[in-house]
């Protein structure tokens, strides 16, 4: 993240996420938790703020911008932000394993729609979804300054 005045997101090239297979061995993340009202996240910004904050004082960079979502109960979303050392004050996590990724582009309220395609192209190509992860590339004021409003699903698959 970056001034409010400017942008705070990174503008997200689909490209290198998009009908993706790769390997992740032990990649950082830290780890917050979002309060959620049947799916809809409550607090999102301000655990981002928190993280992020967390990052900055650790002289930490975050990796390609990447904000991992999991939507762990209709009341919570764990979020994983991708860093590149380990921040003493956050709780942090590596993930490891063999990965699928594919972008969409719209509105959120495609979710289900999306879910169920990315299922269709991981059964496609032989791979069985362990962990599924949505990565919201940027928040509405900077989907509408991009003209795009990007969503990765990646999962960790077998």
């Amino acid at each position: 993240m970056t001034n409010q005045s400017q942008e705070c997101c990174p503008k997200f090239d689909p490209a290198p996420w998009d009908n993706k297979e790769f390997a992740w061995t032990n990649k950082r993340f830290i780890k917050g938790r979002v309060f959620t009202l049947f799916y809809m996240p409550m607090n999102f910004g301000s655990v981002m703020k928190k993280l992020n904050e967390k990052v900055q004082k650790a002289g930490a960079t975050i990796q390609d911008g990447m904000w991992l979502s999991d939507h762990a109960s209709k009341w919570s979303m764990d979020l994983y932000l991708a860093v590149d050392k380990e921040i003493r004050e956050a709780e942090n996590i590596s993930i490891s394993g063999k990965f699928l990724s594919k972008v969409y582009e719209g509105d959120f309220k495609n979710t289900g729609i999306w879910m169920k395609d990315f299922e269709s192209f991981a059964k496609n190509r032989g791979m069985a979804i362990k962990k599924m992860y949505m990565w919201y590339t940027t928040c509405p004021k900077c989907a509408k300054k991009f003209g795009k409003n990007y969503v990765a699903i990646v999962a960790r698959a077998e």
